[in-house]
């Protein structure tokens, strides 16, 4: 190989190979300049571990002549044959390289190497990556070569996998750093967090729908019942509001309890407020749809459920808001403050769904006007409307 264009190479990479534009580019980048270089790469692999509730990693696959496949796995990978078989899952635990010469009798505890024998490869190695903090990564490296990697080549692959784990470790603490703030906070003020915007008192107007729901019965049902079941009911729970409401281009932002407050922001510049509340509604109906169906079996029992949502729409103030060195990405504001108040009101009216004029004035569909109420904290009594699809149930 030629030692100058692998020097080349490595301090690309040391530099943050900032002529490539994403990861799969960066990859793509690496592979082809080392295929310029004299290494005899056919195909390349790069797995990343990540601090994700449900992803347990990312992977890169490039060949040669293709486009750069970029994939999720989840953690049920672990406990599947493929993985137990796999080279990386050695490598993954003991940070140690696997070399399997394709046709080698030693290696039939591989599977994977019969796979790509029979794409014409002639060797393999998956080579550890570790990251800084002490996590351990995997390369892995085939070739169609005559032969298999030569001892030249193999130098070369481990002399630049320490510059490539470098510059993969920075974006992954990146993408880290996103998919954490996804989690925790929701998309936009992530993105928000990340641009800057962290001190207290940073916040921005902004009009949206809201949406703020809870479980009908949570209190009585968490005194009956084990703190690790409503866990888990909560979660199932839950699961049957927020992929409707993402769904539908809501943000969650809170999780209280059994509560959950979520926006859906409306471009005041597009005019777009009845397309946004109607998808808020079809969020809803969905969701009212996914609580009936859910059963959650406890003993011989089964625990149906029941909830209420209020949708509102206004102006809130969208920001940071905490005291001393804890502070929490959140909305307030009156309309927020509204929609809490009709929150109640479902149990009280037996509704699933009850909507402010606001909201019903924007959002055209089949209302039925359910009276005025009194609002603690508001001077005027609020009009309040109800599906008219919907049977009033009120909970003994």
């Amino acid at each position: 190989m030629q030692s100058s264009e692998l020097q080349r190479i490595t301090n690309w990479l040391i530099d943050g190979a900032r002529s490539s534009g994403t990861p799969a580019e960066m990859i793509a980048d690496v592979c082809e300049h080392l295929v310029d270089a004299g290494l005899p790469l056919w195909r390349f692999g790069i797995f990343i571990r990540t601090l994700h509730p449900e992803i347990f990693g990312r992977n890169f696959i490039w060949r040669q002549g293709e486009e750069v496949e970029v994939g999720t796995v989840d953690f049920e990978i672990l406990d599947t044959p493929e993985f137990a078989a796999s080279p990386l899952r050695i490598v993954f635990e003991q940070g140690i390289e696997v070399r399997g010469r394709i046709g080698d009798p030693d290696n039939k505890r591989f599977p994977i190497l019969d796979d790509l024998r029979a794409e014409g490869a002639t060797d393999y190695i998956a080579v550890p990556m570790p990251f800084l903090d002490g996590s351990v990564h995997a390369t892995s490296w085939v070739t169609r070569h005559p032969g298999g990697f030569t001892d030249d080549h193999i130098a070369a692959i481990r002399s630049i996998v320490t510059p490539l784990a470098r510059v993969s470790e920075i974006i992954s603490l990146r993408r880290t750093a996103e998919m954490l703030l996804d989690t925790y906070v929701g998309n936009r003020a992530g993105a928000r967090i990340l641009g800057g915007q962290i001190r207290r008192g940073h916040n921005d107007t902004m009009q949206a729908a809201i949406w703020l729901s809870d479980l009908r019965g949570f209190t009585a049902l968490s005194d009956r019942l084990p703190a690790e079941t409503v866990v888990e009911i909560l979660n199932h729970y839950f699961d049957c509001q927020v992929t409707a409401i993402r769904g539908h281009g809501g943000e969650v932002l809170k999780f209280m309890g059994d509560g959950l407050l979520a926006v859906f922001p409306i471009d005041e510049y597009v005019g777009d407020a009845a397309h946004v509340c109607t998808r808020v509604l079809e969020a809803a109906r969905e969701s009212r749809a996914s609580v009936e169906a859910l059963a959650f079996p406890v003993g011989e029992a089964v625990e149906r459920f029941r909830f209420g949502v209020a949708l509102h729409v206004g102006n809130i103030l969208y920001g940071n808001i905490g005291g001393g060195n804890r502070l929490d990405f959140t909305c307030i504001g009156p309309a927020v403050n509204l929609a809490a108040r009709l929150e109640k009101i479902t149990g009280r009216l037996g509704r699933t769904v009850v909507a402010s004029e606001g909201f019903a004035n924007v959002c055209r569909h089949d209302w039925r006007e359910l009276g005025e109420f009194p609002i603690a904290g508001f001077s005027k009594a609020q009009r309040v409307y109800g599906l008219g699809e919907e049977t009033p149930v009120v909970m003994a």
